[in-house]
């Protein structure tokens, strides 16, 4: 029911320091609404009961603030989603910082027009839904280095997430990246690949979500000097050659 939903949100963002109006809880709920039901004939998700999309995609998507604490206070930020499947965590947090302008990249074009449908249906403005893979779009000029801000939920190692996400951000950004486990082993493996595209550790803050003993990990990694040419390389190499 939409005061259950709204109950949780407020609660939830409320333990984030973020404070939700009406409208922007009546979005959460048009959102899950249109995601439950185009989920009927596409898989966008495997989580589907309000309570647990609330806590595990939305509240999830959220929780980047922690490490974040410029969101709600620089009145311009660029931030980009790589890998956003449906939505996460660009949209939340769209709907939560509506002033920034994002795009929320992803390699299946059925995923994409959903996206779309759902900035229209939301009136999200300043989203770009784009359909491609990092490797080409990390290329172009548009795009390259273009962001303040690069997230990713995608499941990959952080090595193979970094050759996709690092060539989007600018120097002086950062590229967090949403862990569901300890992390510090392949934090570790993946120091060679992030030196070599032009980034450093910062932090990593694991926690649990609002409510529950969910455990996650928010990995920060700053972008320091401009990434080389090289990279990222063609489409398919990162995942089959990692760094």
């Amino acid at each position: 029911m939409w005061e259950d939903l709204a109950k949780q949100m407020r609660e939830g963002a409320g333990y984030l320091d973020i404070h939700l109006s009406d409208e922007q809880l009546w979005k959460y709920q048009q959102f899950f609404e249109m995601l439950v039901e185009k989920n009927k004939v596409m898989n966008l998700t495997a989580i589907t009961e309000e309570r647990d999309v609330v806590t595990k995609h939305f509240l999830d998507s959220l929780s980047v603030v922690r490490v974040l604490p410029e969101l709600g206070r620089e009145k311009e930020l660029s931030i980009i989603d790589v890998g956003t499947g449906a939505g996460f965590p660009g949209i939340p947090l769209k709907i939560a910082f509506p002033s920034y302008k994002f795009l929320l990249l992803d390699s299946l074009n059925k995923r994409v027009n959903f996206l779309q449908e759902v900035c229209t249906a939301l009136a999200l403005d300043q989203v770009r839904c784009v359909h491609g893979r990092a490797e080409n779009l990390g290329r172009e000029k548009s795009c390259r280095e273009g962001f303040d801000i690069c997230v990713s939920r995608a499941v990959a190692d952080l090595s193979v997430l970094a050759e996709y996400c690092m060539p989007f951000v600018k120097v002086g950004g950062s590229f967090i990246s949403y862990k569901s486990r300890n992390v510090e082993e392949e934090v570790k493996g993946a120091q060679g690949a992030i030196k070599l595209l032009g980034g450093s550790l910062r932090s990593i803050d694991t926690f649990c979500l609002p409510g529950t003993d969910i455990q996650r990990s928010l990995v920060v990694i700053a972008k320091e000097k401009h990434i080389h040419p090289r990279y990222p390389r063609r489409a398919g190499v990162p995942s089959k050659e990692p760094l």
